[in-house]
């Protein structure tokens, strides 16, 4: 295959390609045929947001035969000289000496042609979806978000681990697990295992699950190395078909020992401004694609993100600002309750117009393993809000006393005996350690504006879907 230039590459640097020969590959968006004997061919691909367009000169048969048969879709190889563009929007086009067409797509029933199409029919073609603008710039935008996550956490000295997928325990203690089995339900075995216990028949002998969370295993390495985060897939069977669940997403999750609240609240500011950072340098044609078509008001939101220093309120002061709002919300905020999506919108959107910490949350809504403060009616829990997402980060210090832990886990129903290895990090060295979770799938919800968390994933798993 003869080496082809990359489109984003040709525009970053048009000076150096400028009157020489290159081959490119990609797709056509479209062709269009003047009656001066020209043809014009837009080709992308995949690099980047702009199409390059191709001069196709109808004067070589060999050429105009092919070119008669490309429709949007088609895959094709052009080899071409580069040229300064006299046309608009455009400062570089190649005049085509050979193309190939390597794929055909039939333009009667190939789906995507030069139109606006939904999301909600998008989905239904999910596997010709990244083909769109819109999708292909959320494909690039994921990328340098998730390189920028490992960027900054290399930078400060974290190391990366990789926690199980496959795992006994449920961090966020909901329930909301996918089982993991080798017995067939359709024809389960006969006896009942040993002991009448049908798990000593299936594969791990024990419950096992899909992963909700790496944070508890994180923390074993972090209580060894210092500075650790994890970054893969997690799990939720939660059957909420809203635009802001799936049964499957990326999560980041440090954890950091010798932190307390305040040390996590720094590094998770520090983060986000990191990552949007390097979209904001990066990603710019592609984020002006969605401040244009999707969120008017994106360049302005992600640009406050980055300078303004995040408010920082109790949940207490949250509750008694939501209460003299004045504001009708559906659910009534009394202290005691989780805070709704409406609730922190009002404070990112109206009341600061920035992004908001929410620190000290009530005891008895929180996952046991968050530290007691001394008040022991909270603990040392933080919610990170930003504006149009809501919350976009979640953590805590963790509970290091061992007494206390013990108490907390008999408060919420933990069973010790399931969790001896998370107690044994107590009794064994124990030190103040602190991490959170940021979902990879509600930041590019924020960098992008997109309104449903289906679109910013590849391949959404939903209840009832599980496509490919």
């Amino acid at each position: 295959m003869e080496k082809a230039v990359r489109i984003a590459q040709l525009f970053q640097n048009e000076e150096a390609h400028k009157e020489k020969e290159v081959t490119i590959q990609g797709w056509v968006r479209t062709r269009r045929d003047s009656k001066a004997g020209i043809s014009f061919i837009e080709v992308n691909d995949g690099s980047c947001l702009r199409n390059l367009q191709v001069i196709a000169e109808r004067t070589d048969p060999e050429l105009t035969r092919v070119v008669d048969r490309l429709a949007t879709g088609c895959s094709v190889q052009v080899r071409g000289v580069v040229k300064p563009s006299p046309g608009k929007g455009q400062s570089i086009e190649v005049h085509a000496r050979e193309i190939v067409l390597f794929g055909w797509a039939d333009p009667a029933i190939y789906p995507l042609q030069k139109k606006r199409h939904s999301f909600e029919f998008l989905r239904t073609i999910a596997h010709l979806r990244p083909r769109t603008n819109t999708l292909g710039a959320v494909a690039r935008l994921r990328n340098r978000l998730s390189f920028a996550v490992h960027q900054f956490f290399q930078k400060e000295g974290f190391v990366y681990v990789h926690t199980p997928i496959i795992t006994s325990s449920d961090c966020e203690g909901a329930g909301e697990v996918f089982r993991v089995t080798t017995l067939d339900p359709a024809n389960p075995p006969s006896p009942q295992g040993r002991d009448g216990n049908l798990y000593s028949l299936d594969f791990f002998e024990k419950p096992a699950f899909l992963t909700v969370s790496g944070q508890l295993q994180a923390e074993i390495y972090a209580l060894a190395l210092g500075k650790v985060y994890t970054f893969g897939p997690t799990f939720r069977a939660e059957n909420s078909n809203t635009s802001r669940h799936l049964a499957e997403f990326w999560m980041i999750e440090p954890e950091m020992a010798f932190y307390d609240l305040q040390d996590n609240l720094e590094l998770a500011q520090s983060f986000i401004k990191y990552v949007i950072s390097a979209v904001l340098e990066d990603c710019a044609e592609d984020l002006q694609l969605f401040a244009r078509f999707v969120e008017p008001t994106l360049m302005e939101t992600l640009e406050t993100l980055v300078r303004e220093t995040f408010e920082v309120i109790t949940y207490t002061e949250a509750v008694e600002l939501l209460k003299k709002s004045g504001e009708s919300f559906d659910y009534p905020v009394e202290w005691g309750s989780d805070l709704q999506s409406e609730h922190e919108r009002y404070l990112t959107e109206k009341k600061f117009r920035k992004p908001v910490a929410i620190i000290h949350f009530p005891r008895a809504i929180k996952p046991f393993y968050m530290r007691v403060n001394e008040d022991e009616k909270t603990v040392a829990a933080m919610d990170v809000l930003v504006p149009r997402v809501g919350e976009i980060i979640g953590g805590s210090q963790r509970e290091e006393r061992l007494d206390v832990l013990l108490q907390q886990m008999e408060l919420k129903g933990i069973p010790v005996e399931e969790y001896q290895w998370y107690v044994d990090l107590r009794r064994f060295g124990s030190a103040p350690h602190s991490g959170f979770g940021l979902g990879l799938e509600r930041l590019v919800q924020f960098a992008t504006g997109l309104g449903n968390i289906r679109e910013v994933i590849p391949f959404p798993r939903t209840p009832g879907h599980a496509e490919f």
